[in-house]
């Protein structure tokens, strides 16, 4: 199996001292800058993003007052992540495709989890983050309905 880059700089202005990471899944490189060459199906595991001390202040305050994610502006270069040997290279055989469905629910239900445990001591501003960052990605990327939406449509009915 090929592993990416294990220590990367921030995701969003390259610097090498990182303060603070986060996870998402594989699908959310097609967000990122410099994230079409990457076969995302063939990412095992999730993407892991860095970020400095300022960016991250910056994240954090995305996430948390806008409730947004910050992944349009950072560099897929600079991710870890680790990606299944090419079979089809190595054995001239058809590989079939990876199904990233049961990662992406894992994520959101650990999400979830985290933002109805918002007001638990014990909850970090980093996991809240990282859970904000991670629905507002699957909900751009179509994988998940954004909030209120199953509420609008049983009002329509």
């Amino acid at each position: 199996m090929y592993a990416g880059l294990k220590n990367t700089p921030c995701c969003l202005c390259g610097r090498d001292d990182t303060h603070t990471r986060i996870a998402v899944p594989p699908r959310a490189i097609r967000l990122m800058a410099n994230g079409e060459p990457i076969a995302w199906r063939d990412v095992v595991g999730t993407v892991t993003l860095r970020f400095c001390a300022d960016d991250w202040e910056l994240v954090s305050d995305l996430a948390i007052e806008m409730d947004t994610h910050p992944l349009s502006r950072c560099n897929a270069a600079h991710v870890s992540l680790d990606l299944r040997e090419d079979h089809e290279a190595l054995l001239s055989a058809v590989k079939g495709e990876t199904d990233q469905t049961e990662l992406e629910a894992r994520l959101e239900r650990e999400a979830e989890a985290t933002l109805d445990a918002v007001d638990d001591p014990y909850t970090e501003e980093r996991d809240v983050v990282e859970a904000i960052v991670v629905l507002r990605a699957l909900e751009e990327l179509g994988v998940r309905d954004p909030p209120g939406d199953a509420a609008a449509l049983a009002d329509d009915d």
